[in-house]
């Protein structure tokens, strides 16, 4: 398994394959041209295709391949091997001619991988992989999940976490305060702020629900008009954890530092689904981005209210279900 960071990414919506992923794949291959391409030629394949314009894949390609001209070729029912979301960068000389060529896949998460293995983005860093052998050995050594995290990460993983989070709450903060149309052919008119009010007025046995509700429309609604979210594990998912965990500061009191550790945990849970199975909404569908959330979430809340790491781990559990 990698490092968690590649669990929360922070970037712009509205899907971490379809959006971040391919931004990412043409600002590589732009820069391996050093300035050199005069143009480019992009072809999508499969779900990449057959959803692109919607999840502005077309437009975050094109953008971060400025100013040189771009094409976009749509091949929906074209299926590459390795995955679904596959993608040809092409680019041309002065003269119109091939000078490069690269086909990378968007595996999920804004992850990038290629056919041949030579693109990655960080070494696998956890020796353990599955939550029962990560169970035993924090059982055994009277550990805690979040340190089986601390002591397999990069030094800067807590900064890194602190500035997701901080991505999060300014995620909810924006989509509360934002009213109006979402873009898309859909005209769907955005619903967190209306949410937010009417939980104001709720019982205060229905209070901590509609608020959670309100907050989770606050990142979606950001997610879906193109806005800079937290990947937790995706973009399609991405009001799941930051809602949780913004309930849990607000009605709990919990300190931003605990939230952080509480980060660490969830992203184990995270990074466990997505190594042993797969968060790609194109590979297993919504309810391997959303699940996964909330198994996350549910971890993350069952670690800040003092849960044991079996606790922690049957909570995950159940969210996935």
């Amino acid at each position: 398994m990698k490092s968690i960071k590649h669990i929360y990414k922070i970037g712009h919506g509205p899907s971490s394959s379809h959006t971040m992923g391919p931004r990412k794949a043409a600002e590589i291959f732009k820069s391996a041209g050093a300035g050199f391409d005069a143009s480019y030629k992009v072809t999508l394949y499969g779900s990449l295709a057959a959803t692109g314009r919607g999840h502005l894949t077309d437009a975050a390609i094109a953008d971060e391949l400025k100013p040189a001209a771009c094409e976009i070729v749509f091949k929906s029912e074209e299926l590459l091997p390795l995955h679904t979301n596959a993608m040809v960068f092409e680019a041309f000389g002065e003269n119109g001619e091939l000078t490069r060529t690269w086909r990378v896949y968007s595996v999920g998460g804004g992850d990038l991988a290629d056919e041949l293995g030579t693109f990655k983005e960080s070494s696998d860093i956890y020796p353990l992989t599955r939550l029962s052998d990560i169970l035993k050995w924090a059982d055994d050594n009277g550990k805690l999940l979040s340190d089986y995290v601390e002591e397999n990460e990069e030094k800067d993983l807590l900064q890194h976490l602190s500035a997701a989070w901080d991505a999060m709450k300014k995620s909810i903060l924006r989509g509360l305060e934002t009213e109006g149309r979402l873009p898309g052919g859909l005209n769907l008119p955005r619903k967190a702020y209306s949410y937010f009010q009417k939980a104001h007025a709720s019982s205060e046995l229905l209070q901590k629900l509609n608020l959670l509700f309100a907050y989770a429309l606050a990142v979606s609604e950001e997610n879906a008009a193109g806005g800079l979210v937290v990947t937790a594990p995706t973009c399609g998912s991405s009001g799941v954890m930051p809602s949780v965990l913004y309930l849990m500061k607000k009605a709990y009191g919990f300190s931003d530092d605990k939230i952080v550790k509480a980060m660490a945990t969830a992203g184990l849970i995270g990074n466990i689904a997505k190594h042993n199975a797969s968060i790609s909404g194109a590979e297993v569908g919504c309810q391997g981005e959303v699940g996964v959330a909330c198994a996350m979430a549910a971890a993350a809340a069952a670690k800040l209210l003092g849960g044991t790491i079996y606790q922690v781990e049957y909570a995950a559990e159940m969210g996935l279900e």
